[in-house]
């Protein structure tokens, strides 16, 4: 899933060649709902502002900063995190292509964690007052944002679950399964990727420590179900994976 950007400076370019176009985006599909016809599109496609890059590691927004855009992202991934009072840091999430930052900030108008790029990577901004109006007049793509806010709901518990109950390679084994799942929404592979976080970033995702990543890493590629070089994961076994994930299977010791 490799998008390169090109962060050359270059000659000035007029408004629309910097304003994304949903109609001919790529994404659409995951974006949008089945069924918006082209007037509608074109309506949302007037209100979306500037494609805006995002270099590797860069602060797309921080927590405490006022709300006032939803972002698509275009290409590349995110993490988003939050910083406790001693200055740690818990990352909440791994964002990819296709999928929506900032809904966190709706409720309160400001952001209740970072967003960091994970790579080069590019989003739509999405005045979210423009969308609210749009909103208004246009009920299918109303009920797809609140689809869409229901499945952050749904992913919040998901992540509850998974660091309250689960067994270590349990955790993995759902993180695993639910990227190949997420990729394959998208065209890609769903058994061969690459990690864009660090097994640092995985672990701290998981409620796990870098060592206990590797190990689990190595004990998955010890039973055959996975392959991986570097950050290049391949798995060999998919449906073991997701029986470890739903607890219906062990992962024998080492």
């Amino acid at each position: 899933m490799n998008h390169p950007l090109s962060y050359v400076e270059a000659p000035a370019l007029n408004v629309s060649a910097l304003k994304a176009s949903c109609a001919n985006c790529s994404l659409h599909q995951l974006c949008l709902p089945m069924g918006l016809d082209t007037a509608d599109i074109n309506r949302l496609d007037q209100i979306i502002g500037r494609r805006r890059r995002i270099a590797k590691d860069e602060r797309l927004y921080q927590m405490g900063e006022p709300f006032t855009n939803l972002y698509a992202i275009r290409l590349g991934h995110f993490k988003t995190l939050q910083i406790n009072a001693s200055g740690g840091q818990q990352i909440t999430g791994f964002q990819m292509a296709g999928e929506l930052l900032g809904m966190d900030a709706i409720s309160t108008d400001r952001h209740h964690c970072d967003a960091a790029a994970l790579e080069d990577s590019e989003v739509c901004e999405i005045p979210f007052a423009l969308l609210e109006e749009l909103l208004s007049h246009i009920p299918t793509l109303l009920h797809h944002f609140h689809r869409i806010m229901s499945q952050e709901i749904t992913r919040e518990q998901s992540v509850m679950l998974l660091l309250g109950n689960m067994r270590a390679e349990q955790r993995f084994a759902v993180f695993l399964v639910n990227l190949s799942a997420r990729y394959a929404a998208r065209g890609y592979s769903s058994t061969s990727f690459q990690l864009r976080m660090s097994r640092e970033d995985i672990g701290n995702y998981l409620g796990l420590t870098i060592e206990s990543i590797s190990r689990l890493l190595s004990r998955f590629k010890k039973q055959g179900w996975l392959k991986v070089d570097k950050r290049e994961v391949q798995l060999l076994n998919p449906a073991m994976l997701k029986a470890l994930a739903a607890g219906t299977e062990n992962c024998s010791p080492m």
